[in-house]
């Protein structure tokens, strides 16, 4: 692996569908995206190869920090491909990989975030994805204020 990517997993106990799901629909998204302190009040989801997405990733400051960009590959409810940007960076898009696997205790679900410009960024963001992570996994176990939802909305 190159020094500008980075791995990680996550066993979530519920089921691929449920998690997958959590992960694409706007409306669960926003219950449980983005690292400790940020809360996501705004999620755009168009999910197709070339179709877009916008979440809103709000700090505690008011500021909100955007994250945007492309799918390059869709496949339903196994993985994800799309690329990465954040209205506070200038570099390049990054590649975003998910994937969602069937585990015994739930779904695994596997991160692999690629074209950081540079360590710094890409520590920033592995940072970022413990806490998303662990935010999934408390949603999916029913600790979110909401809890989570079993149908996706069509």
């Amino acid at each position: 692996m190159k020094a500008t990517e980075l791995s990680t997993s996550r066993v979530v106990k519920a089921d691929r569908q449920r998690v997958f799901d959590a992960w694409t629909t706007p409306e669960l998204v926003k219950q449980w995206w983005g690292p400790p302190p940020y809360t996501c009040p705004s999620a755009e989801i168009d999910l197709r190869v070339g179709g877009s997405y916008r979440l809103a990733n709000l700090g505690l400051d008011g500021e909100i920090i955007w994250i945007s960009g492309i799918f390059t590959h869709v496949e339903i409810p196994a993985a994800l491909s799309y690329t990465w940007k954040l209205s506070t960076h200038s570099d390049e898009p990054s590649l975003l990989h998910v994937s969602f696997h069937d585990h015994p205790e739930g779904t695994e679900v596997r991160i692999h975030h690629e074209r950081f410009a540079d360590v710094a960024v890409r520590d920033e963001h592995a940072l970022g994805w413990q806490g998303c992570l662990d935010r999934l996994g408390d949603f999916m176990a029913g600790s979110s204020p909401a809890g989570p939802s079993t149908a996706r909305p069509r």
